[in-house]
């Protein structure tokens, strides 16, 4: 099997141990895909994935032993101590390990505590990147998240915090917010951001299970974000910011 890529790490696997790639599965459509995350998926022999990542996303790797190892945002998961020993025994057992995440696995993805797992155990990886939720749901929306004149500058944020971690989020200084994993935490964000002065009719765009067939769109003001949001089903991404208002339409 060709593992068809490689990289210069300290970390190079032995013959006993097998490779660890951490590759970005995108915003959830199985053609978003990098066409190198695609190939490797295609190769793999076991494909560790999150629970948001879709059946069409796995039929690309029909012949690999899938473990479904949950991370989804208010649901039962498994503890993310437990995904690093698994990824650690998988490499022990298989030549080429896929660790497939949703967006990309450096964003929000706990790439880090992964990656120091494969570390300490002297097991080789690397990443693919993948298209981060952000992007996708703005070319869905067709509303860039900067714009001349309006915005110049934007924040990824989360307000998903790690044990004993304060769940206090600080709101970035920057034109447009991206709130990943909102859903209620976005109607705390909307109250404080009034709190702070910002306008009741700030625009803000909702995007639930972006690139998706079941993708839903809800343009609303930050008044009302803070007054409640519908009940969602799929993964949510906040969006918010002048570069979000409509454009005026011929």
């Amino acid at each position: 099997m060709d593992n068809t890529t490689s990289i210069n790490t300290p970390y190079q696997a032995s013959s006993s141990l097998g490779k660890v790639y951490l590759i970005g599965a995108g915003p959830g459509a199985a053609d978003l895909i990098t066409v190198r995350g695609a190939r490797l998926l295609a190769q793999a022999d076991i494909v560790l994935h999150d629970a948001l990542v879709t059946a069409e996303m796995l039929a690309l790797c029909p012949q690999a032993i899938k473990v479904s190892v949950g991370k989804r945002s208010g649901q039962r998961s498994a503890a993310q101590e437990h995904i690093n020993q698994q990824l650690v025994e998988a490499a022990q057992h298989h030549r080429l390990v896929i660790r497939l995440k949703g967006g990309d696995p450096m964003l929000f993805g706990r790439a880090d505590e992964e990656m120091r797992a494969l570390e300490n155990a002297g097991i080789a990886f690397e990443i693919v990147p993948g298209i981060t939720t952000a992007m996708a749901a703005a070319s869905s929306v067709q509303l860039p998240l900067t714009k001349r004149g309006v915005a110049r500058s934007v924040a990824l944020f989360t307000s998903s915090t790690a044990p004993h971690e304060s769940a206090e989020t600080r709101i970035p200084d920057c034109d447009t917010l991206i709130q990943y994993m909102g859903g209620r935490e976005a109607m705390l964000t909307a109250e404080r951001m009034l709190a702070k002065g910002f306008p009741e009719s700030h625009p803000v765009v909702i995007v639930e299970s972006c690139s998706r067939p079941e993708e839903k769109q809800l343009h609303i003001t930050l008044k009302e974000l803070a007054l409640g949001l519908p009940a969602c089903e799929g993964p949510v991404l906040v969006m918010m910011g002048e570069a979000m208002r409509r454009r005026d339409t011929p």
